[in-house]
């Protein structure tokens, strides 16, 4: 009879795990969609989404074959709970809204705008909000509200002389930078905005915002203007991309999780009544 009552209880305590194992994850995956509602307005903002996995499976029994030495059909095997593998950034496109800004853009496309970080590196986004910033000697160039200057297709800062008027830059689909010429038509000066696309754009770090840097998941980055393999992106000035997150959609996720919530919380008082009755058993 103790034998008996351990094993019963080893089974409960396994049950307690399993629920906290449910809740956790799914505590996990509410601040995921607390997340991506938060940033329902962020510009160029793409929606995450937390990837469950079944953890480690235990054998009830050891033998494969029956009394009567006949093989069992079967293998008898539970479960001990699940966890949060991932989470995952969907780069579904967002919808594109005009602004009427000179130097916002917003990619139709899988291209990637590249920006310079203060420490040098190189990091990737699809907010367009870009705007012109007075560089320290004198030359203007484009930059996000950070200040992160935009690049070129050459990996290089644009920037345009002091004496440039920038009411006459203009941006085409293709992303090549215009001037007037001594006629008064716009031609492209040989400057090139650099659109970069990956192999697998879901494997990139987010650091903060809309802004992606470059890991071992995600490949090297793929610049559109050199690889002809590549399908081209194209840019539209003054408008911007939207988050890709649908208010509807985060909300039904929102009260499936809660539920899942609760389903556990009550596996684990269910367990924890189950254990007081056998702690209770006399004889």
């Amino acid at each position: 009879m103790p034998l008996k009552r351990r094993s019963e209880g080893n089974i409960m305590m396994r049950s307690l795990w399993t629920g906290a194992s449910g809740m956790i994850a799914q505590q996990t995956s509410l601040d995921n969609i607390a997340n991506n509602l938060s940033n329902v307005q962020t510009t160029g903002y793409k929606k995450e989404q937390a990837v469950f996995q079944s953890l480690l499976y235990s054998k009830l029994q050891t033998k494969v074959t029956d009394n009567e030495g006949n093989p069992k059909p079967v293998i008898g095997q539970v479960g001990s709970g699940v966890r949060v593998t991932s989470i995952i950034s969907n780069f579904e496109q967002g919808s594109l809204n005009e602004t009427g800004n000179d130097y916002d853009m917003a990619i139709d496309g899988s291209g990637f705008f590249a920006v310079r970080m203060p420490d040098g590196t190189t990091a990737y986004t699809r907010n367009g909000s870009f705007g012109l910033a007075r560089n320290s000697d004198g030359s203007i160039c484009i930059a996000n509200s950070e200040g992160y200057q935009l690049l070129d297709d050459k990996g290089a800062v644009i920037r345009f002389e002091a004496t440039q008027d920038t009411a006459q830059i203009s941006i085409d689909a293709n992303g090549n930078i215009c001037y007037p010429d001594a006629k008064g038509n716009s031609q492209p000066t040989g400057v090139k905005i650099g659109l970069t696309q990956f192999n697998n754009p879901a494997g990139l770090l987010k650091i903060h915002g809309s802004l992606f840097q470059v890991t071992e998941a995600s490949g090297a980055p793929r610049l559109e203007s050199t690889d002809t393999a590549l399908k081209q992106s194209r840019i539209l000035t003054k408008y911007l991309e939207a988050s890709n997150v649908h208010t509807a959609d985060e909300i039904v996720n929102l009260i499936v999780t809660q539920r899942a919530y609760e389903m556990n919380s009550k596996v684990i008082n269910a367990s924890d009544e189950m254990l007081q009755q056998a702690n209770n058993l006399r004889g």
